[in-house]
């Protein structure tokens, strides 16, 4: 890693890793919708992609299958737009309390 490291800097060094090794969200777009995919947490069986504008979601094997297809679901609290976020001022938090260097 560089001596200086951003937050763009390190989702583009996640991306690097294949899907199922990766601990960041990602953004994926299929028929014109686009998802961001949770990473898997180590006690699920399968990840889940949410609507990056709408508080849905569906299983990313779903999602890699059918594509705009997929079924989804609803969720109460969390879009795609959301995880996103929480992501990245998660990571410059860690860049500001010095745990990236």
């Amino acid at each position: 890693m560089p001596a200086i490291i951003d937050v763009d800097q390190i989702f583009l060094e996640d991306h690097e890793h294949p899907p199922s090794e990766r601990s960041l969200p990602w953004e994926e777009t299929r028929d014109g919708i686009t998802v961001v995919v949770e990473p898997k947490p180590h006690w699920a069986e399968d990840m889940r992609v949410f609507r990056l504008s709408a508080r849905e979601y569906c299983r990313y094997a779903d999602w890699t299958a059918h594509g705009a297809r997929a079924r989804f679901f609803g969720h109460v609290d969390t879009s795609g737009d959301d995880l996103m976020m929480n992501a990245r001022v998660m990571i410059a938090r860690e860049i500001a309390d010095g745990l990236w260097t």
